[in-house]
């Protein structure tokens, strides 16, 4: 890759790329901690650093009321949301801006693995 792309378009394009190859390999319409799962094996078979499952704190007023765990966070840069759902709304979305608001990142993917041919949208903060 050329050094026109940001860390956050190498992971998406990294994103992008395996959730094909997974697609493509598990087939369409499973539960979402499969595709999540594989996600993580192809990544780290194509030596992309990713976390799977890590813990952010959700404060009110100083006090902590929740934690959140996105699926994953690709090189330290990029929210991953993996979906079985029949088409990415608002309301993921919506979703994936709070999760980038919450974890302090600028780039989200949500990824839906839903039908044969793969959904995916890159959210923006």
């Amino acid at each position: 890759m050329g050094e026109r792309f940001s860390p956050e378009n190498k992971y998406t394009y990294e994103v992008i790329g395996s959730a094909m190859a997974v697609l493509n390999e598990l087939g369409p319409g499973l539960h979402e901690k499969p595709y999540e799962n594989a996600l993580v094996v192809e990544l780290k078979s194509r030596a992309v650093e990713v976390v799977q499952q890590q813990s952010y704190p959700v404060h009110c007023r100083g006090v902590l009321v929740a934690e959140f765990v996105p699926d994953l966070l690709v090189g330290d840069s990029v929210i991953v949301d993996a979906k079985v759902i029949d088409r990415i709304t608002d309301h993921e979305r919506g979703q994936m801006l709070n999760y980038l608001r919450i974890t302090k990142r600028a780039v989200g993917l949500v990824v839906n693995f839903q039908r044969a041919k793969l959904e995916w949208e890159r959210i923006v903060l």
